[in-house]
């Protein structure tokens, strides 16, 4: 994830996208960027502020959208007062269409794979080990016993050899998927085609291929500006800050990053306090 270009400065990319809000967009990744981690994640929701802003932010750019390894519906849940925002779920393998969930006909088939993977996960690894199943992804959560990781990681390994699935680790969690060419890059990579400016915000390394769509779009467009966002952490943020153009120290912080966007907007009143450093 090396970066190629001069560092954006934060008011340089503000204004840029207020200056071509019809060809602006917005993604976020959900977990630990707008909203918290939890060792129930059943059990999360957005933070204060953070659908707000998304709303706002929906009537005055051209796309705003949420790309997550959560189930779609999951997402159309959470998300049910704003339907104006574009849902991807499972990594982009769901999508939410007139509040109908859409599962990718490559993906689909995998569906009782994956189900026996979630039953196998159950049948041999330690019960402090939270098993995930989401249809398509099975999550291995081992956030309530660290020591455990090497023991996730193993046989998360042995069922992707096995099986031939993917494997996507993460913030306490390794993930086993289908080998369908869909990430969040891929998710982000088609729906900036028809855009001039983008922004990205995540705090995983799954992210990371999101961060690259951007600055493979600006390598191949002078035109275009993608706009890096991370959201601090000690787990697996150190990478991703590194590329950022961006960082903010928590999802709580993100609401009021967009503060500073959309107050830039015509009409907008402004805000006081920064919600982002650069580097």
């Amino acid at each position: 994830m090396a970066t190629s270009r001069a560092p954006l400065r934060f008011a340089e990319a503000v204004s840029a996208t207020v200056s071509e809000s019809a060809g602006s967009g917005f993604f976020f990744d959900y977990d630990g960027t707008i909203a918290p981690i939890m060792r129930d994640p059943g059990a999360v929701f957005p933070v204060a502020g953070a659908l707000e802003r998304l709303q706002v932010l929906a009537r005055l750019v051209s796309k705003v959208a949420i790309v997550s390894s959560r189930p779609a519906a999951y997402l159309r849940d959470r998300f049910s007062d704003a339907p104006q925002l574009r849902l991807f779920g499972l990594y982009g393998m769901q999508t939410v269409e007139d509040g109908r969930v859409r599962t990718d006909a490559e993906a689909e088939p995998w569906a009782p794979v994956m189900r026996r993977v979630a039953e196998e996960a159950a049948r041999d690894l330690p019960r402090e080990i939270l098993i995930e199943d989401k249809a398509l992804i099975v999550a291995l959560h081992y956030r309530s016993a660290p020591a455990l990781r090497g023991a996730v990681e193993r046989w998360s390994s042995r069922k992707a050899a096995e099986l031939g699935l993917r494997e996507q680790h993460g913030r306490m969690v390794v993930e086993l998927r289908p080998p369908v060419e869909r990430d969040k890059g891929t998710v982000v990579a088609r729906e900036i085609e028809t855009l001039t400016r983008a922004w990205y915000f995540g705090d995983d390394l799954s992210d990371g291929r999101a961060f690259d769509a951007l600055r493979g779009r600006e390598e191949r467009d002078p035109a275009f500006m993608g706009v890096r966002v991370a959201v601090a952490n000690t787990e697996t943020g150190d990478e991703l800050a590194r590329v950022a153009d961006f960082t903010v120290d928590s999802p709580e912080d993100t609401p009021a990053l967009l503060d500073h966007v959309i107050s830039a907007f015509p009409g907008r009143p402004p805000v006081v306090g920064a919600g982002s450093r650069h580097r």
